[in-house]
């Protein structure tokens, strides 16, 4: 379907998990959306299975920098995240993980009361309310374990980690739930265990938003998708009402206008915020519906790391999926530890290009070189934990220039001492994990480039502590919505694509109803 560039429609900025979500839900109930997709439409037949040609196929390159004390700041300045520009967005890499919040963990000021330096805020919804949410977003992913789906077999690099989790006591730990189809379902195959997740998944058996959402949406005769087509200002009249969208042709670099009588965005953590703050007006001069002056503060991205660990014996850790397995144990919340909050550890495997980059980033040595000269005998896991909300991790607009001429974004990230502190903790018990099974040689990798980026547009009650309501709608104006991961008002210690597509679906709903009752 195409939609006249003068007719007011549902404009919805991005095509991952939360804006297809939020599309695809327009969609099915008669409402025409133009989805504006900053990067191509890459098929599942055009995957490069192979790490740096995928990595510069998908990965989104534009120029960006960053500031802050983290570690990732003097290893990757110029790639402070790994997301990807197509099509179905970052979910096209993704490894995969549907784990829920725990109930305490949409309630953390409550939980943990005030944490020194932390800009923790309860959310306005609750566990309760998102419940049914969370079923049908399973169900839309596939989450293996759910619904009566079987779980994904247990890889080598799984059977390692799940011995000596066992060896050190642990109980809660199993092959999923993943979003990769270990029977087929709703369409899609089951997985071949052909481990290149990273690299988008040819063989279809793993969701995400191009193989379900998008396709399901185009069928209603209802969207317009539009790749190639990167927003870089959204307008509105003289009420203070969104009425447009500006965006480029990123082929042939003209730039067209699209009327809206709605706008949805959900650019990511990242582009999100940016896109708000190049909209500044003289209605708004601190940036697009930021009254609170909250776009684009507490940024976070998971504390994470890596522990790998090398055997006397082959472990194959690449063969079967990417990520294989989660141990949970350390998730809830334990100040005795020495911090707030919880960690998952997952196992996880890179091919050797990546992990001669990201193992000891700009390192070298014989220990280095016994790691990559082992790496046959190498099993691996992620760190995936909740970083504390901090009002100056926050995306700016910075001086240096993206290919248009237009300000690219400024990422600055500090640790906090409780997020030290949980790494600290998990590297040592990644250690001992593998110690266990008998590891000669054991290495933490500090954190890569992020895919879990989280907050910007942080969902409050109160409209001085954030920038949208509890439907992601922005306190500020009544047609504008936020769709992706940075209306998270916390990060919980989950992977967060579940959570992105269970809000979606609420809020597909919520608008759709508020469409047809004639309310905005």
């Amino acid at each position: 379907m195409k939609i006249d560039k003068k007719e007011k429609a549902v404009v919805v900025i991005g095509t991952g998990p939360g804006g297809a979500t939020v599309a695809y839900e327009l969609t099915k109930r008669g409402i025409p959306v133009v989805s504006l997709e900053a990067g191509p439409r890459i098929m599942k037949e055009d995957y490069k299975n192979d790490e740096w040609p995928a990595f510069s196929q998908m990965a989104w390159l534009d120029k960006r920098t960053m500031t802050g004390n983290a570690r990732v700041v003097k290893d990757f300045n110029g790639l402070p995240t790994w997301l990807v520009k197509a099509v179905g967005g970052t979910a096209t890499h993704w490894a995969g993980a549907t784990p829920r919040f725990l109930d305490y963990e949409w309630k953390t000021k409550s939980t943990y009361g005030n944490v020194k330096g932390a800009s923790l805020l309860d959310w306005p919804v609750d566990g309760k309310s998102m419940k049914p949410y969370y079923v049908k977003a399973e169900d839309a992913i596939g989450s293996t374990h759910r619904g009566g789906r079987p779980p994904l077999p247990a890889n080598n690099n799984y059977k390692v980690f799940a011995e000596g989790a066992k060896r050190n006591g642990y109980k809660f730990y199993a092959t999923g739930p993943y979003g990769t189809n270990a029977a087929p379902y709703d369409g899609r195959p089951g997985s071949v265990q052909d481990g290149f997740n990273f690299q988008g998944d040819k063989n279809g058996s793993k969701w995400n938003p191009n193989v379900r959402e998008i396709p399901r949406a185009l069928k209603t005769g209802k969207l317009d998708l539009r790749p190639n087509s990167q927003a870089v200002q959204i307008t509105h009249d003289r009420n203070g009402k969104v009425d447009g969208v500006l965006y480029i042709d990123t082929k042939t670099k003209a730039l067209h206008r699209q009327e809206a009588k709605v706008v949805c965005v959900a650019g990511n953590s990242i582009e999100t915020p940016r896109l708000f703050l190049m909209s500044a007006s003289s209605m708004f001069p601190n940036g697009l519906a930021n009254s609170s002056d909250q776009v684009g503060r507490n940024y976070m991205r998971h504390l994470t790391g890596s522990v790998y660990a090398r055997f006397d014996k082959p472990v194959n850790f690449y063969r079967g999926e990417t990520m294989a397995g989660f141990l949970a144990d350390e998730v809830k919340n334990n100040p005795k530890r020495g911090f707030v909050g919880g960690y998952y550890l997952e196992t996880l495997a890179l091919g050797p290009s990546f992990m001669g980059a990201f193992l000891e980033p700009g390192g070298w040595g014989k220990k280095f070189a016994d790691m990559m000269d082992g790496y046959r005998n190498l099993a691996g896991m992620w760190i995936v934990g909740e970083d504390m909300p901090q009002a100056n991790n926050r995306i700016t607009l910075g001086s240096a220039k993206d290919a248009f001429g237009l300000p690219a974004p400024n990422v600055h990230f500090d640790d906090h001492p409780n997020d030290t502190a949980m790494r600290n903790h998990a590297y040592n018990v990644g250690e001992k994990i593998y110690k266990s099974v008998g590891a000669k040689q054991t290495w933490r990798t500090t954190p890569y480039p992020h895919t879990h980026n989280l907050g910007t547009m942080r969902m409050s009650a109160k409209k001085k502590d954030g920038v949208t309501n509890k439907w992601g709608r922005c306190h500020d104006i009544k047609n504008l919505f936020v769709s992706d991961g940075s209306v998270m008002t916390t990060g919980a210690a989950c992977n967060p694509t579940l959570t992105i597509v269970a809000l979606a679906i609420r809020q597909g709903e919520y608008l759709a109803d508020q469409l047809k009752k004639g309310k905005i």
